[in-house]
Formats: structure tokens, C-alpha cells, sequence
């Protein structure tokens, strides 16, 4: 984490500060931070910082709580794109129709059904999926605000790759 902290440039020094903050977190329990982590950094999509968080925090988790928050990432990627348009669509037609998507791993996550829904809650915070998040919004405030961290860490760093290519 120390790289991926000493990566961000001067002017995203809040998140530099609040990702040591979140990483010392006690509001939750290691296992809880450590999924949160890593299912956030997956939603991202920025490889640096997916890499990075697995290493810091993917060692302090059972091989199975590891592969749930993967699994939480990967499912609510899918559910929070499509929930997300039959929210906005409006339509109470599609409200009625069955989704038809397997989920069978929300039924057996591999970890507890609290750290599941507390990854998906990240996850779906940051891919803005109100309806998600309110189906999942039971647990605590602490995902929300790592999530936030996490996702603009990707987005500042991206920035800045983006900005070394030069324009042609």
C-alpha cells in the first residue's frame, strides 16, 4: 500500500491520508476490511490497485473469504448493471420480470452471509447501483467509505497514466 500511496500525486493527498486511515479502520473486523478492500479495488478496474490490495490485504484472508469477495465483485458487476437499468428505465414491467441471471453464490458465498453483503454493498457503491445498495445498505458506513477511497485512488491514478501518453 505504501507504493500505491507514494504513486498519487501532490494534489490527491487526501486520498493518500484517507487510505492509510481506511487501512487502520476498527469500525470493522480485519476480514470484513480486508474483502471490502479487495472487492472495491476489483470494482475499480485499475490493475495497479487491484495488484496492490491484494498483496496488502489478500494474505490476511482464508483462502474462501478471498474467493467471496472476488465472487462479490464479480456477481454484483453484473447484477449492479443490470438492476441498475431496470431502476432507471422506470418501467414496472421489468420490475415484474424475473432477472434470470445465476447468483447461486449469494446462496453460498464461501464466508458469512454479513461479510457478503457488506462486499456487495461496496461494489455496488462504487459502480452506482442505488437499487443494489439499498438492498444491501444493512451493514455499516465503513464499506461505503472504503469503497469511495479505493475508487478514487483508481480514477487519480489513471489520471495520471493518462496523462504521461503523449498526445499525438
Amino acid at each position: 500500500m505504501e507504493t500505491l500511496k507514494n504513486r498519487l500525486p501532490g494534489h490527491a493527498r487526501d486520498l493518500k491520508l484517507n487510505l492509510a486511515a481506511l487501512a487502520a479502520e476498527t469500525v470493522l473486523d480485519d476480514e470484513k476490511k480486508a474483502g471490502t478492500f479487495i472487492a472495491s479495488a476489483i470494482a475499480s478496474r485499475n490493475a495497479e490497485v487491484i495488484r496492490a490490495v491484494r498483496e496488502e490485504f489478500g494474505l490476511r484472508m482464508a483462502p474462501e473469504a478471498l474467493n467471496a469477495a472476488q465472487a462479490a465483485a464479480a456477481v454484483m458487476a453484473m447484477n449492479n448493471v443490470y438492476y441498475r437499468f431496470t431502476h432507471l428505465v422506470e418501467s414496472e414491467e421489468y420490475a415484474r420480470l424475473p432477472a434470470r441471471l445465476r447468483m447461486s453464490v449469494m446462496a453460498n458465498p464461501g464466508t458469512s452471509k454479513e461479510n457478503f453483503e457488506l462486499w456487495s454493498l461496496a461494489v455496488s457503491a462504487v459502480n452506482g447501483c442505488g437499487k443494489c445498495m439499498a438492498a444491501h445498505e444493512r451493514v455499516v458506513q465503513a464499506a461505503a467509505r472504503i469503497a469511495a477511497v479505493v475508487h478514487g485512488v483508481a480514477v487519480t491514478l489513471e489520471a495520471e497514466e493518462l496523462a504521461m501518453i503523449p498526445e499525438g
